[in-house]
Formats: C-alpha cells, sequence, structure tokens
C-alpha cells in the first residue's frame, strides 16, 4: 500500500509535509535572482538559436558541468548519521583527553560507514570489510578515528597499500574484477591470511551496518594528564547484536536492493531505532610491550582479551540522518592524524601511513580548505592559526589577524601544556621486511578456536567460491599458505577446488575457427 511506504521512500513528502502551510520560495539562480521561466530556453524565434544572454541557462548548466568531485579512491559506497557519545565509565588514569573528561559527558560525533574497494553505485552487500569511521567533535579540536569492522587489516606496510588497492580495483585494461589481481597478491603477501581470513567468514557479510562491530584496529598512544603513556586499541561493540547475511541473500540483494544498508540505517533512524554501539579500549603498558611475543603494532593481529580485556569507556550513538547526503556525508572527511591532547599515533606502520595519505587524498578531492566544510569544520574548537586564502577559503580568513609567526601584535601563540610526549628511539634506519613477521599462529587460531565446525566449512566453502576463477598456480600458492595456517584448512579448501576445477573442466565450451578448425576452451581457462 502506498500509505505504508518506508519513510527512506516517503523523504520527499515528509519533507513537504515539515513545511506546513510555509509558502514554496521563489526560483531564483545561483545568484539569488529571481527567476521568471526555468522551462524553456530564450531564442531568437520559436525555432531560432540560443542566445548568449540567457544566463538562467548558463547558470544551470555550468553549475551541472560542474557538479561532480572526485569518489574517494576507496571506501567510495557509504553512509553516514550523526549522533552523540556518552561517557560511562572513568578512564582518566589512562587518557586526559577532554572527550573523556568526565562520566556523563556527551560530545558530538558523525559516523560515515562504507564498503572499501568498490565505486560510489556498487552494491552494499558484497564480501568486502566495512569500513566505519567516527569524528568526535571535541571542545579540544576534532578527533577522527577511521577503523573498519574488523580488528586487523590486509598488510603491515604502508607502502603496500597503492599495490594492495589496485589489485582490488579493476583491471586497467578489461576493466573488470579480476580474481588473478585479487588473489595473487594475497598469496604473494601471507601477512594478509588473518584478514582474508575473518573476510571470508559469517562476518564477511555483515546485515547492513548496524549489526556489526568497529575497531580502531590500529594501536595508538593515551597519555594522562601526569603526562604517563599507555598503547591502547579502540573497539565498538554492536548494542544491535551481530547479523550475517547468507551468500545467497547478499547476491539476490544486490541485485534487487543494491543500497540496502544505506536503507536499513536511514529507515532505523528515521523511526527512532537509534543503533548505538558500546566504546571499550585495550590497554598496553610500555613495559608489557617490550616483552610483548610479537610486535604490539601489527595491525595484522590482534591483542589477546584475556591478557588486555576490554575496559568500558561509553556509547556511541546515531540520532540524526543527514539533512543533504552530498553536504554531510559526501564532503565528510575523515583524517587519523586528527587527535587531540592525550590521544597520540604509535610505532604501527600503517597508521603513520594514513597520518599523511588520509589528508592528502582530501586535498585532492575537496580542496585545500576542506577543514572549513560545515561538516568537517571543529565547530567545538577555535581554529586559530597561520593559514589563510587558498581555493573556496570561507568566512572572515581570520580577518586582519597577523598571518605569520612569530610576531609581537598578539596573535595566536603555543602552549606548552599541550606538547607531545616525548617517547625515545634507539635504531639503525633501514627498510625492514616484515613479511614473514609470523603470519599463521593468530589465523591458526581463529581457524581452530574462534569458528565451530559449522563456520569452519563456510569459511571454506566462501574462499574455494572466489579462488576458484583465479589461474590454478595462483590456487595452488593460496592452499600452501593455508596448509601452513592448518593442513585441515588447506585440504577443504583444495578439495572444494579440485571439485571446481573438474566441473570447469566438464563444462567446456567448443570454440569453431573460421576454417573448421576447432579448439576446447574452458570458461575458466588458465
Amino acid at each position: 500500500m502506498a500509505d505504508d511506504r518506508e519513510k527512506a521512500i516517503d523523504q520527499m513528502k515528509l519533507w513537504k509535509q515539515s513545511r506546513g502551510t510555509v509558502k514554496p520560495d521563489v526560483l531564483t539562480t545561483g545568484a539569488g535572482v529571481p527567476v521568471g521561466d526555468k522551462l524553456n530556453e530564450m531564442t531568437a524565434g520559436h525555432r531560432g538559436p540560443l542566445l548568449v544572454q540567457d544566463v538562467v541557462f548558463t547558470d544551470e548548466m555550468a553549475h551541472f558541468d560542474r557538479e561532480r568531485i572526485p569518489e574517494r579512491v576507496v571506501h567510495a559506497k557509504g553512509a553516514g548519521a550523526f549522533g552523540y557519545f556518552e561517557v560511562t565509565h572513568d578512564i582518566s588514569r589512562y587518557c586526559k583527553a577532554k572527550v573523556f573528561e568526565h562520566v556523563g559527558k556527551t560530545t558530538p560525533i558523525a559516523i560515515r560507514f562504507s564498503t572499501v574497494a568498490g565505486e560510489s553505485g556498487s552494491a552494499d552487500t558484497v564480501r568486502d570489510p566495512r569500513g566505519f569511521a567516527v569524528k568526535f567533535y571535541t571542545d579540544e579540536g576534532n578527533w577522527d578515528l577511521t577503523g573498519n569492522n574488523t580488528p586487523i587489516f590486509f598488510i603491515r606496510d604502508a607502502l603496500l597499500f597503492p599495490s594492495f588497492i589496485h589489485s582490488q580495483k579493476r583491471n586497467p585494461q578489461t576493466h573488470l574484477k579480476d580474481p588473478d589481481m585479487v588473489w595473487d597478491f594475497w598469496s604473494l603477501r601471507p601477512e594478509s591470511l588473518h584478514q582474508v581470513s575473518f573476510l571470508f567468514s559469517d562476518r564477511g557479510l555483515p546485515d547492513g551496518y548496524r549489526f556489526m562491530n568497529g575497531y580502531g584496529s590500529h594501536t595508538f598512544k593515551l597519555v594522562n594528564a601526569e603526562g604517563y603513556p599507555v598503547y591502547c586499541k579502540f573497539h565498538y561493540k554492536t548494542d544491535q547484536g551481530i547479523k550475517n547475511l547468507k551468500p545467497e541473500d547478499a547476491d539476490r540483494l544486490a541485485a534487487t536492493d543494491p543500497d540496502y544498508a544505506i536503507r536499513d540505517l536511514y529507515n532505523a533512524i528515521a523511526y527512532g531505532d537509534f543503533p548505538s554501539w558500546t566504546f571499550y579500549i585495550q590497554v598496553m603498558t610500555f613495559e608489557q610491550a617490550e616483552k610483548f611475543p610479537f610486535n604490539p603494532f601489527d595491525l595484522t593481529k590482534v591483542w589477546s582479551h584475556k591478557d588486555y580485556p576490554l575496559i568500558p569507556v561509553g556509547k556511541l550513538v546515531l540520532n540524526r540522518n543527514p539533512v543533504n547526503y552530498f553536504a554531510e556525508v559526501e564532503q565528510l572527511a575523515f583524517d587519523p592524524s586528527n587527535m587531540p591532547p592525550g590521544i597520540e599515533p604509535s610505532p604501527d606502520k600503517m597508521l603513520q601511513g594514513r597520518l599523511f595519505s588520509y589528508p592528502d587524498t582530501h586535498r585532492h578531492r575537496l580542496g585545500a580548505n576542506y577543514l572549513q566544510l560545515p561538516v568537517n569544520c571543529p565547530f567545538r574548537a577555535r581554529v586559530a592559526n597561520y593559514q589563510r586564502d587558498g581555493p573556496m577559503c570561507m568566512g572572515d580568513n581570520q580577518a586582519g589577524a597577523p598571518n605569520y609567526y612569530p610576531n609581537s601584535f598578539s596573535a595566536p601563540e603555543t602552549q606548552p601544556r599541550f606538547m607531545e610526549s616525548k617517547f625515545q628511539v634507539s635504531a639503525d634506519v633501514g627498510r625492514y621486511n616484515s613479511a614473514d613477521d609470523d603470519n599463521v599462529t593468530q589465523v591458526r587460531t581463529f581457524f581452530t578456536q574462534v569458528l565451530n565446525e559449522a563456520e569452519r566449512q563456510r569459511l571454506c566453502e566462501n574462499m574455494a567460491g572466489a579462488l576458484k576463477g583465479a589461474q590454478l598456480f595462483i590456487q595452488k600458492r593460496m592452499v600452501q599458505n593455508l596448509m601452513a595456517v592448518h593442513p585441515d584448512y588447506g585440504n577443504r579448501v583444495q578439495t572444494l577446488l579440485n571439485k571446481y576445477n573438474a566441473e570447469s573442466k566438464k563444462n567446456a565450451v567448443r570454440v569453431y575457427t573460421r576454417g573448421g578448425a576447432s579448439a576446447m576452451a574452458a570458461s575458466s581457462k588458465m
């Protein structure tokens, strides 16, 4: 029934109702000049050519020609919403950041969820990690926590990131997704085994964005008011419970409702069913880090919850949909280098790389002054610096204040109490190969202890179903990596691949040349 339509579909109807008896605004050009006719061009006669003086046409068309901005090179397809973070537990012993100042304190937040590899028009239900980025509008400037729905990642060295993303994108000649590219990279970089195993488990297909956890993934540093630092990881556990899609349901939704996750989030908030997540930290002292059995800054590994238990901190709650998607979600920019006093980076190589990459891509995508856009502006703190001008500079450009430092005219001054914590580094500079830093122990634990028997079987079926599209030598190399994790893991996937490969030969297609000669070419030709 038309009266039973969901709120996402009825958005324009609801917008009209929200205006009540207010009369329609007068249509104008971009300069605010009233328009008398928006349906007909100005021409010389009924059949004559268009006049250059038709500024209504040129104003409309010139802006239309410039509507699109570059899409994100990763995480292009996404949904966003707004809400608040509330502190429920005191962690001042670990961190002096004002966002955690006292129990009951609330801070406005923006969250953007996304897939990773697909374009902005791709389906929401593909097997792909999900981005889970949180912007806290704190009293000390914005804090951006750019995470995923997985506590780990495919690589541990940021230099590999462009190649990793290229392997997940489209073939540069065919412009098709290429299983050879995907599995060639993964099989050549066995540090990806942990994340790949997570991806092809049930949690690789979350049921929308509300029913999945989020993780800061990286290791960060927290500093308290006395200057004492500890290392930390951030976790946000869904209060809605974990729900995943079956592969057949995900495939069906990709065809029938490719915007399923965006729609689900929008409708939940519109109906007042506000999603929330409980926010936790894990803490490791510097002394513990020195004795840790592996690199505590390795993004391909997790910290044991038994040895480093989750410490509750607060709640993330989403209670407002975007007023305009482009203004508040497409232009929403997260930068992991935005950290208020009390939160600092660790030596995590991937985090260090992102500190540069994220603001750099925002300046390309949104412009040099992207932090002046309302959704990115640190509106709870006063910006006072010596940056001036540039494209799309908004506001008063800091008026007549000096634009150089130091100066003698009462302009912004540094405050020593906001100095970053000191840390000691004593090592030889070099390019260190970390490819073989125990890529299997935690994956073995995941396979044998975290998953039950049914989940293990589904993992192997999902992986083989995707790996079958790659060439045989790539399949073989990947299975060898799985055998190193656990023989049962490798054998199960190999058995399934043998079945798929036999069916591929059985279903070979006979191709005839013009001269009458024939050749057998399997649909999955190696």
